[in-house]
């Protein structure tokens, strides 16, 4: 149990970010991938012109690569001014026109698991006035992604890469998943259970994945320390996998590692050979 009962998919915006956009499903589906996901792509454009969307809709769709998971409009990524829907003003602005927008694309590839990033605490703007609007835009996207049979993720990050996101450990954002759920009635917010995120924050990862997997939708993995491939650093990902397919998971997990070195295509090794059908 581990390796080979878990389906894997490839992030897009962490690997093979040495190709530009549109050659990288492709390079994913020649490594052996068939189901990708996607940070959005395109960060000062939350509503993008139709020919973008159009262009990675085709790439996608040539390459023989299903969108398994897309992130609402978030500002920078990477970076840590990450997060748009909990801040005041023009971000929040730019994640309810994204709402729609990325929802007609999901639905347009057969995605239907959407990640909201939190925002940043803003200076001089009180915390409670911050979660009230996130609450009132998480409800906009659950009911907007209902519409399409699918589901909002909300995901915890670290604290140390993002010290000013609220939502830095599992309790936090299973909190979050609650209240989303309670305001809308709908039930389609669930966790993004991403145990790189979850290890640097020094949570117990078992106990994690014991108590947390029934409201868990979406895995993403990398090793710690480095954000690397499984096996770059301390965390026994077989184990992991295993204790989450025991548990009952039996949805995606993301590959949302930084390559190293090399080029993307080279950073999959960890992987036994006979995964070809494992990964589609």
């Amino acid at each position: 149990m581990g390796f080979t009962d878990t389906r894997f998919n490839v992030n897009l915006s962490i690997l093979f970010t040495e190709l530009p956009l549109l050659e990288r499903p492709a390079a994913a589906r020649a490594a052996g991938f068939t189901a990708v996901e996607l940070w959005w792509p395109w960060v000062d454009a939350p509503v993008p012109e139709p020919a973008e969307l159009a262009a990675l809709r085709t790439a996608l769709t040539d390459a023989g690569t299903r969108l398994v998971g897309l992130n609402f409009y978030a500002g920078q990524l990477p970076g840590p001014d990450r997060g748009a829907l909990s801040v005041p003003g023009e971000e929040s602005e730019k994640f309810r026109a994204n709402v729609p927008v990325a929802v007609e694309f999901g639905r347009s590839l057969g995605c239907t698991s959407f990640n909201a990033l939190y925002g940043n605490r803003v200076a001089g703007v009180p915390a409670a006035e911050q979660d009230a609007l996130a609450l009132e835009n998480l409800a906009f996207a659950a009911r907007a992604v209902a519409e399409v049979g699918g589901t909002v993720l909300i995901e915890a990050l670290n604290a140390a890469e993002s010290p000013h996101c609220p939502i830095v450990s599992a309790p936090k954002a299973i909190e979050v998943v609650d209240a989303v759920n309670a305001a809308t009635g709908l039930d389609n917010t669930r966790f993004l259970m991403d145990l790189y995120h979850l290890s640097m924050n020094g949570e117990d990862l078992d106990e994690v994945i014991d108590r947390y997997t029934p409201q868990t939708a979406h895995v993403q993995i990398a090793d710690n320390p480095g954000r690397g491939a499984p096996g770059t650093g301390d965390l026994d990902f077989s184990d992991l996998l295993g204790r989450l397919k025991k548990a009952g998971y039996q949805g995606w997990t993301g590959l949302e590692y930084k390559p190293g070195d090399g080029p993307s295509a080279g950073a999959f090794a960890w992987l036994p050979a006979p995964l070809h059908a494992a990964r589609s």
